[in-house]
């Protein structure tokens, strides 16, 4: 945590100085690795309890790429990484279970940058997690986080959509997310109301303590008018409340729109399809995703 804290502050500090989307940014080629370590027991239940998962049984999906997290906040805040770490917004994921990995299994960890892409309303940058247990790749992810500035250049083309999720020996990529209006009406299947300090209290299990997700205040700097929910919550979430969680193997979310707390979300599943959304007032669409067993 000490190291987490450390490069949120480096974070902090650096951020007003880097320029995103000046031409010719490059990335860091450095690949961050975390030795191979048992997963604690306490941070791992706290994260189950915050998310809805059940109390024991196999690792959730997520949850390595929250061990990992350390290991991006250092990639990120690095001198070399060429986007703000602060105010970045999480914007779409890909996760692959290639085998169940056990809470007791020592997993060692590694994060890397895997291109920069312009958005319509910035650049956006694609983090690669990968899980290994003795020499295995075990679980692997795909992240995209966007850095919200103007362009010089004009007005980008729409990015394209995430690239297909690697799919897990012996099962099936997850399909392409399904899009607003068929999320829109998919159906509802829960009720969440999600408390104002829901931000806070995921970022003290996941070291995630980006300011658009803390205070309102602070998210009012980033443009935000209330905190917004992490994203990773939100899909963590819909996994838990899907029906035997343990057996998913691949999903892949797309993040449409803010989730500002406190709020009251919908969540909405299609088990034919494999298809869920979490829904917003009047039917707005936060996150739409696709799972894969």
């Amino acid at each position: 945590m000490t190291s987490l804290s450390a490069s949120l502050v480096r974070g902090a500090l650096s951020s007003p100085f880097k320029r995103p989307g000046r031409p010719g940014a490059t990335l860091p080629a450095d690949r961050l690795t975390r030795p191979a370590a048992p997963l604690p027991p306490g941070p791992l239940a706290a994260y189950r309890r915050v998310c809805g998962f059940a109390e024991s049984g196999l690792v959730p999906l997520t949850y390595p790429h929250v061990r990992a997290f350390p290991l991006a906040m250092r990639l990120m805040t690095g001198r070399g990484f060429p986007l703000p770490v602060v105010g970045l917004v999480h914007t779409w994921i890909e996760i692959a279970s290639h085998r169940p990995v056990r809470p007791v299994e020592p997993l060692e960890l590694t994060v890397y940058a895997d291109g920069l892409t312009p958005h319509r309303r910035g650049t956006e940058v694609t983090l690669v997690t990968e899980a290994r247990a003795g020499g295995e790749l075990v679980w692997e992810s795909r992240s995209g986080y966007l850095s919200r500035h103007g362009r010089k250049d004009g007005p980008a083309a729409p990015p394209s959509a995430p690239p297909e999720a690697p799919a897990a020996p012996g099962t099936a990529a997850p399909r392409s997310t399904p899009p607003a209006d068929v999320a829109a009406g998919l159906p509802a299947l829960a009720e969440w109301r999600l408390p104002g300090d829901l931000g806070r209290r995921y970022g003290a299990v996941s070291g995630d303590r980006n300011p658009i997700h803390l205070h309102p205040l602070t998210a009012l700097l980033f443009g935000f008018p209330r905190a917004i929910a992490h994203g990773m919550w939100t899909v963590a979430r819909c996994l838990a409340e899907a029906p035997d969680p343990a057996h998913i193997r691949s999903v892949r979310a797309e993040f449409k729109a803010p989730v500002l707390l406190p709020a009251t979300v919908t969540y909405a599943a299609d088990p034919d399809t494999a298809a869920f959304a979490l829904r917003g007032a009047e039917g707005r669409v936060h996150l739409t995703g696709v799972t894969a067993r």
